[in-house]
């Protein structure tokens, strides 16, 4: 039976209109495709938390969970993901690329032009179709 890990990831938005999006470094699973910030929920933690901790962790700013905005499971070839976009408002410091190789700020009709992590995908499509 494949492993089930359960992962919130935050979709944040400037005020340009612009999602953050971060590059997955070659050291990661997963190497160089592109995915909304975040990581796994420890045992015992409501996904706002989590997402205020791994931003945090990650990125080294705070951020204010605002919503659930997309639930999916994801079933890759060794493990199953639950990935919970949560979306965010950055309320102090701006997001570094601590883990990641980059971070990048791009329109909604534009996310696509990125390779993106298969789990990532059914959110930027709700991203892409809410600007239209």
């Amino acid at each position: 039976m494949k492993k089930s890990i359960k992962v919130v990831a935050a979709i944040i938005e400037n005020s340009q209109n612009e999602i953050l999006c971060a590059l997955r470094s070659p050291q990661m699973s997963l190497p160089n495709m592109w995915e909304f910030p975040g990581g796994k929920v420890e045992q015992d933690e409501d996904i706002y938390s989590a997402i205020t901790r791994e931003i945090d962790e990650e990125l080294g700013c705070k951020v204010e969970p605002i919503d659930l905005f997309d639930d999916h499971t994801h079933e890759y070839d060794s493990f199953i993901i639950n990935l919970l976009c949560v979306g965010c408002k950055v309320l102090e410091g701006n997001p570094q690329a601590r883990e990641h190789s980059k971070l990048i700020w791009l329109k909604r009709e534009n996310l696509h032009s990125l390779r993106w992590a298969p789990a990532d995908v059914p959110a930027v499509d709700r991203l892409i179709n809410q600007s239209k």
